[in-house]
């Protein structure tokens, strides 16, 4: 397949990585001392998957200086503030014969690229392996919780369609699998990112830390319950009934597969670039708004968040 990587942090990295090493026609599209350092060294990726490095067929910091563009795959790993901008871009680069995988934290990138690309050619990833990066072009992944899982939210995407994406990330040794239910594996990530990630930038402490301290143990529990009264409230369901039955899970099995890993947001805010709070536990306070839901510890950590954000610029 021909693949346009848009983005290549951490994550952009990985599948730029492995699918060019399956044999895929990878491009990709980030910042000019990203792209000056993959055309010189290729793309790495170290960690629990093993060690693998290639050479991109091509890489460039705009649309416009890309020879092919003939793309039957394009995947968006940028921030979850960028997507419509990415899609705006997108808009007339596009066939209709491309479908355009969003595999980025949060609520809220479905819509902001519906507003620009077609939502029938939209597939929405819930990706919950954690990678780092290391250098520009080269990330290490630490953990992974689940295969990723592929949709469509409004289930316009043909099922054979979907699989296929899947099986060809799955073969390059990213375990994807496909679901007619994507929301609620969306929502099971937004409620464990919204859970862990904030509150792991404030402290400055790896996840499983969060889990022993009593204090910030119920911030969590209190965060959980506010979102599954915002779920209540909007009529969108995940999979678990309620927040009690939720927590069990996040406590045993989710909590732990992940105790040593560190917030993305920390790493954000430790090179003084923006975080992706608004679109998790900002989104929530905002979803809670227009239900008619008070969010109350939310709203808090969104601020405390924002206040950490603005203090290391």
């Amino acid at each position: 397949m021909k693949i346009l990587v848009f983005g290549l942090g951490a994550l952009g990295t990985v599948y730029s990585c492995l699918l060019q090493n399956k044999g895929h026609e990878i491009t990709g599209i980030d910042y000019p001392p990203v792209v000056e350092a993959v055309q010189q060294t290729g793309v790495r990726v170290t960690g629990i998957w093993g060690d693998h490095h290639a050479l991109l067929t091509q890489a460039a910091s705009n649309l416009a200086h890309i020879q092919e563009q003939d793309f039957d795959l394009i995947i968006v790993s940028v921030k979850s503030y960028e997507t419509g901008e990415v899609a705006r871009q997108l808009r007339d680069f596009i066939s209709d014969k491309t479908y355009i995988l969003l595999a980025q934290n949060g609520y809220g990138n479905f819509e902001a690229a519906a507003s620009f690309l077609p939502p029938r050619q939209i597939v929405l990833g819930r990706v919950i392996f954690g990678s780092e990066t290391i250098n520009p072009g080269a990330a290490r992944v630490t953990v992974i919780a689940d295969d990723v899982i592929l949709g469509s939210p409004a289930n316009l995407i043909d099922m054979d369609i979907l699989q296929n994406i899947a099986q060809i990330c799955s073969q390059a040794g990213i375990p994807t699998r496909s679901s007619d239910e994507i929301m609620r594996y969306v929502w099971g990530k937004i409620i464990y990112n919204s859970a862990l990630n904030p509150l792991g930038a404030i402290l400055e402490v790896p996840y499983g830390r969060l889990a022993e301290i009593v204090y910030s143990r119920n911030l969590m529990d209190e965060i959980i319950e506010e979102i599954f009264a915002v779920l209540k409230a909007s009529g969108q369901s995940t999979m678990w009934d309620d927040a009690e039955s939720y927590r069990k899970v996040f406590y045993s099995q989710l909590l732990p597969s992940t105790a040593a890993h560190h917030a993305s947001m920390l790493q954000d805010i430790q090179r003084g670039r923006k975080t992706e709070i608004d679109s998790l536990n900002g989104a929530v306070v905002e979803l809670g708004r227009i239900h008619g839901t008070d969010t109350p510890v939310n709203r808090f950590i969104t601020m405390m968040l924002k206040a950490k954000e603005a203090m290391s610029k």
